[in-house]
């Protein structure tokens, strides 16, 4: 059929795809920040995303725009908090590979940040998504540290992740329900 415009229909009919839409548009930090609120919201914990540290070095004050600035010292973690008076500290990383997150994703001072949080008793790890497989785990900082004590190697494979990590269920609320897995591995 020739519609008026010029165009003609294409035929479709053998043709099937499938799309995951799980996720879609959203963010693995996002999808913290509204776990994050909703643990505040029922008063199960406080957990909070730090702000990158930044030096203001010029100002617009007619426009309230800052006009220049750069990054003032290397941050630590992305996430920070209490739950069940422990002090917790992750952070949270995605990739697209679907069979190893690159090492280069995290800073050397980040590994150390993670390593001094556990050698002073609080609770510690790393949240990766692998966002082609849709699958969210959470590594242990005491794993990540062994792993980086016994290999040379500059990525972690997905079966490490599979080996040593916890998968983190996908839920409508919270979305990413990560005290969860803490809660079924003893972490708290």
């Amino acid at each position: 059929m020739n519609y008026p415009n010029g165009l003609k229909k294409e035929n479709k009919e053998n043709s099937f795809s499938y799309t995951n839409y799980a996720n879609r548009g959203m963010s693995l930090e996002s999808e913290l920040n509204i776990t994050n609120e909703y643990y505040r919201q029922i008063d199960k914990a406080y957990i909070y995303k730090k702000p990158t540290p930044l030096k203001i070095v010029k100002v617009d004050y007619r426009k309230n725009k800052v006009t220049e600035g750069y990054f003032d010292t290397p941050s630590t973690t992305d996430y920070n908090g209490l739950y069940k008076g422990k002090y917790i500290d992750f952070e949270a990383k995605e990739t697209t590979s679907t069979t190893m997150f690159p090492l280069n994703n995290i800073h050397p001072h980040q590994l150390k940040h993670l390593e001094n949080i556990e050698k002073h008793g609080g609770i510690s790890f790393l949240i990766v998504r692998f966002t082609k497989l849709n699958k969210t785990y959470l590594l242990l900082e005491k794993d990540l540290y062994n792993y980086l004590q016994t290999t040379t190697r500059k990525s972690i494979s997905i079966n490490y992740f599979n080996e040593k990590a916890y998968l983190i269920k996908d839920k409508y609320s919270p979305r990413v329900d990560y005290l969860e897995v803490l809660d079924k591995i003893g972490g708290i």
